[in-house]
């Protein structure tokens, strides 16, 4: 009479599959997620930057205005390049300026008053800025 070798049964292979598979696919749905995060982190970076070109001080002359990169940039850079330029042009913001804000100290309080600027750039990624200005006595 033979013996019978110990080892695994097919339903415990295949449980044991089961189980693995369904850890792999939950590690692919959470590596997904932070790929789709990591992606959108990078690209509001990128954005970040460009924003950079449309806080200059003319910029609140711009309330409610669609603007590109180009327009506030030539004012104050000459650019020569034609793919410089055309790169600029494409970067456009549409640019929402509310009232500014003053700051003042109470009375009895002494210290500076100050202004508060706020630009808003919507579009792809939109974003706040706050600019302060500190009031000399």
């Amino acid at each position: 009479m033979k013996t019978m070798r110990r080892g695994f049964t097919l339903i415990e292979i295949l449980v044991s599959v089961l189980i693995l598979s369904g850890a792999i696919v939950y590690v692919l749905k959470v590596h997904e997620q932070n790929h789709e995060q990591i992606v959108y982190i990078s690209e509001r970076n990128k954005k970040t930057l460009e924003d950079s070109l449309f806080l200059a001080d003319k910029t609140k002359q711009y309330h409610k205005d669609t603007k590109s990169a180009y327009d506030l940039v030539s004012e104050y850079f000459r650019v020569d390049k034609f793919e410089s330029r055309e790169l600029l042009k494409k970067s456009e913001r549409s640019i929402f300026i509310p009232e500014e804000i003053q700051i003042v100290p109470q009375e009895e309080m002494q210290g500076p008053a100050a202004t508060v600027n706020e630009f808003k750039l919507k579009g792809e990624y939109s974003s706040t800025y706050f600019r302060f200005k500190i009031n000399t006595f």
